[in-house]
């Protein structure tokens, strides 16, 4: 799996590119831990690329959410395809997070 960083002016995006299994799980929480560490408290996970999920990954994403609400910062959720959309509301996760069907949408929400 890849991740992508960018910045959206104080707003960090984060973009996974492939699925999101155990094997990747432990990278992908050490990059979002350092990310979210440099972050301005605002955060988008850009999934457009993530093509499956599994438990471990599920567990990242949630602990990240988490770990961000704590601390009195928060992570949007972007472009996630119906695969990880279905696995979320399976799992009964979903409203954990603030979903948005682009990064665009999903950076400015952070302005209102």
């Amino acid at each position: 799996m890849e991740v992508q960083e960018q910045r959206h002016g104080a707003v960090t995006v984060i973009r996974p590119v492939g699925p999101l299994l155990q094997e990747d799980a432990v990278k992908f929480r050490q990059r979002l831990g350092d990310v979210m560490t440099r972050s301005l408290g605002r955060f988008v996970i850009d999934a457009s690329g993530v093509a499956y999920v599994d438990s471990e990954g599920l567990e990242v994403l949630v602990q990240a959410a988490e770990q961000l609400s704590e601390g009195g910062r928060a992570m949007r959720l972007s472009g996630a395809p119906e695969t990880l959309r279905e696995v979320l509301d399976l799992t009964g996760v979903a409203d954990r997070f603030e979903h948005y069907a682009d990064v665009n949408t999903a950076v400015r929400s952070f302005l209102s």
